[in-house]
């Protein structure tokens, strides 16, 4: 006699998947309790049913009591998707499993993602993530370099601007990529106080000036060397650098036109 048996997945908002399997399973002896269900809890985004089932399939034909349960466990977690997994027994003729999903933080290199903790895994599906920040470093630092990478991100905020790669080489050069373009070398010494300087002059140099940056160049010491984008304008930096002031009879003329609903023209 075949043993059917469901496997089934709450998947919170996104509803309930379940499956039967009654092909494919061996016979069992007389005195061998069947498994008839599996059910599996959590919220999931990514994991899929093919995942799940494929899995468990082969791991849960032994019957009630000779199932290994921590067998169940590796195979769970071992899913790339998998954050944690509880599974337990439940008589006479059930299992149930809980399991925990990962939520990617940022893609790290090329083929794969990691977690706000720092933790880092391979799915089939990284393509779909390209919306999310591209980090890399070296290896066994990524927790290091998944936290100097969100302080680097709260600056560039403070200044609208918005973090599309962060690199740290093995020397501990850092490079940042922003989503205008721009790419700014920050070297391997006080690089957060360098950023802070560049940022600083960027609010000098208004905002057509910053667009135009192709390279900004922060490995010197006392200053930063910039290659502008080919089609940039021409940067007038006597102006920049010398602002011409504005006079007392200026300002009292623009108080009293303000005063009086009339257009400064000075």
């Amino acid at each position: 006699m075949n043993a059917s048996w469901k496997i089934l997945a709450v998947l919170g908002v996104i509803g309930v998947l379940a499956w039967k399997f009654g092909e494919g399973i061996r016979p069992y002896s007389s005195h061998v309790t069947p498994i008839k269900y599996v059910r599996i809890g959590g919220v999931f985004q990514h994991l899929t049913k093919d995942e799940i089932k494929n899995t468990l399939s082969p791991l849960v034909q032994a019957g009630f009591l000779a199932t290994d349960m921590q067998s169940v466990h590796d195979a769970v977690a071992k899913l790339p998707w998998v954050e944690g997994v509880e599974v337990k027994r439940v008589w006479p003729d059930a299992i149930d499993i809980r399991v925990g999903e990962k939520t990617a933080f940022a893609r790290w290199g090329e083929n794969s993602l990691i977690t706000e903790q720092g933790v880092i895994f391979s799915p089939r599906n990284v393509d779909q993530f390209l919306i999310l920040p591209k980090v890399s470093g070296p290896a066994l630092q990524e927790q290091k370099v998944l936290e100097i990478m969100k302080g680097v991100t709260t600056a560039l905020e403070d200044q609208a601007m918005i973090l599309t790669e962060f690199a740290i080489n093995d020397r501990w050069a850092w490079k940042i990529r922003l989503a205008n373009g721009m790419e700014i070398l920050l070297g391997r010494e006080d690089q957060l106080k360098k950023l802070q300087r560049f940022l600083r002059t960027l609010q000098v140099m208004g905002p057509e000036q910053a667009d135009a940056i192709a390279i900004a160049d922060l490995r010197y010491p006392n200053g930063y060397a910039v290659t502008w984008r080919p089609d940039a304008p021409p940067v007038d930096w006597s102006k920049l650098a010398d602002p011409k002031p504005v006079s007392e009879d200026q300002t009292n003329r623009a108080t009293q036109s303000k005063k009086y609903g009339k257009k400064n023209r000075t």
